[in-house]
């Protein structure tokens, strides 16, 4: 069996996979592989007791054939090049599968979080901003970031205030990332963008009827087994929403360890149980593992792995045994991993389709700080009243009363929060069925993960054919 290769070389490896199906000339193949900005920086930050720290940092433009390129900055010790032009490499290709206009990006800064105080987080995340603007890597039409691992809202408005402090009387200053807080910008509905998304993308491959003869399962959520690795923001509202539509939450892991109850567990519980003992190894009912790793081998049938890169991997792969794999991560399963899960019929549903819910509603936050008007605005009223309209005149006419629980479900303008989860709904919902048609009527393509890519890829070549660039 060949040996594990970088992350960047298996995403590279299976979009070889899928590129050989297609009919386009190596050299655009070439210019969609591969990266076109790799910007790597270093810069010093003061230590509290005196002295300096040098801060290395990233930031990839992996395909500039639709701009802005759009992609989230991680905080991790792990961050090298490698990981960051990957991760850069699959926003390209996820972008392009849900249709969101951007190109792939992503930044990564080599620091462990937890080391530091609020005040250096914000001083390394102001001059890393800083850099950024310096090289041209960020501005509404150029380069949007929003939050990933080690990132959030907080980040977001310290990078967004930054970016506006030297762009003075920019007026879609705010567009320049994306996942803000409300105050400043971001959008209802931003937080559990990609959990949500899982959710959906989960939720429309197990109402595939043929899908799930090859796993062995009856169609729909209800009563199926799920195990989660990683209980961050993806993987605490993915297993909210899995939950809340009949599923049974048997084994969880976090950086700490791995619990498992094959009776089910109640996810508020297990997080209140952790805020209370800093750890969810313990909790009532459950066995304890010390090994986060461990839930990847529980008896399931769906398995999110919900944390970081390259889990699943050819020594482990052989004891997984859930039916379905549901790629929450990016980049979860190395190349090889994926072949053996293909060999053993196992249904994987890959990360660059079912982890895009964060950029589409992203998407979205970055329509509303171009247009400055809040969803829903400028017609809730509206819709309302003519709601309101419709039901009088159905009761005048038959003479019964809806009552107020039935009526103000049916004259319920849209708010924002509605009009955002209905787009990611209808999102996650229509390239699924795009990659499901695909493989399974193309007797070429084995994998969803080899349909997703060839559609990308697909996608990406067409607007380069488009822009005259490769006549």
């Amino acid at each position: 069996m060949p040996s594990e290769t970088s992350f960047f070389g298996d995403v590279n490896r299976y979009f070889e996979r899928a590129a050989a199906l297609l009919n386009y000339p190596r050299g655009l193949l070439d210019q969609i592989r591969h990266c076109n900005s790799v910007y790597f920086m270093q810069f010093p930050i003061r230590k509290p007791r005196g002295g300096y720290e040098v801060i290395s940092a990233w930031r990839v433009e992996h395909s500039q054939h639709r701009l802005p390129t759009k992609g989230g900055i991680r905080y991790s010790k792990a961050v090298d090049q490698d990981e960051v032009m990957a991760l850069a490499a699959l926003m390209t290709y996820k972008c392009a599968i849900v249709d969101a206009p951007f190109g792939g990006g992503k930044g990564g800064v080599k620091i462990s979080v937890p080391k530091y105080s609020m005040e250096q987080l914000e001083a390394i995340t102001r001059r890393y901003t800083a850099e950024l603007v310096r090289k041209n890597f960020i501005g509404p039409g150029v380069d949007v970031p929003a939050p990933d691992y080690g990132t959030g809202e907080r980040e977001m408005a310290w990078m967004a205030d930054t970016y506006a402090t030297f762009n003075p009387g920019q007026i879609d200053a705010a567009a320049c990332v994306t996942g803000k807080p409300i105050s400043q910008g971001g959008i209802r509905g931003r937080r559990e963008a990609t959990g949500l998304g899982v959710f959906y993308g989960i939720r429309e491959a197990l109402r595939h009827t043929t899908l799930m003869k090859r796993a062995g399962l009856s169609p729909g959520l209800d009563g199926k087994t799920v195990a989660v690795q990683g209980l961050g923001n993806v993987g605490y509202y993915a297993s909210d929403f899995l939950t809340k539509d009949g599923c049974r939450l048997v084994a969880v892991a976090e950086r700490e360890g791995t619990i498992v109850d094959p009776k089910g567990m109640k996810l508020d519980e297990i997080m209140e149980f952790r805020k209370e003992t800093g750890s969810i190894l313990g909790f009532p009912g459950a066995q304890s593992f010390e090994d986060p790793s461990a839930v990847l081998e529980q008896e399931c049938d769906i398995l999110v792995p919900a944390a970081l890169e390259r889990q699943i991997t050819r020594e482990n792969v052989g004891r997984i045994q859930a039916k379905v794999v549901a790629e929450a991560a990016n980049g979860p399963t190395t190349y090889n991993a994926a072949d053996v899960l293909f060999e053993r019929e196992r249904i994987v549903i890959p990360d660059l389709y079912l982890n895009a819910g964060g950029v589409t509603v992203s998407y979205f936050e970055w329509i509303k700080n171009l247009s400055h008007v809040r969803f829903g605005r400028m017609d809730k009223r509206f819709q309302e009243a003519s709601s309101t309209h419709m039901v009088q005149a159905l009761e005048e006419l038959t003479g019964k009363s809806l009552g107020p629980a039935a009526r103000a479900r049916v004259i319920h303008g849209a708010s924002e929060e509605d009009i955002v989860y209905s787009g990611l709904e209808e999102t996650m919902s229509t390239a699924f069925n795009e990659i499901a048609e695909a493989m399974l009527t193309d007797d070429r393509i084995d994998t969803m993960r080899t349909a997703a890519f060839m559609i990308a890829i697909g996608k990406v070549a067409r607007s380069y054919l488009e822009l005259g660039v490769f006549p």
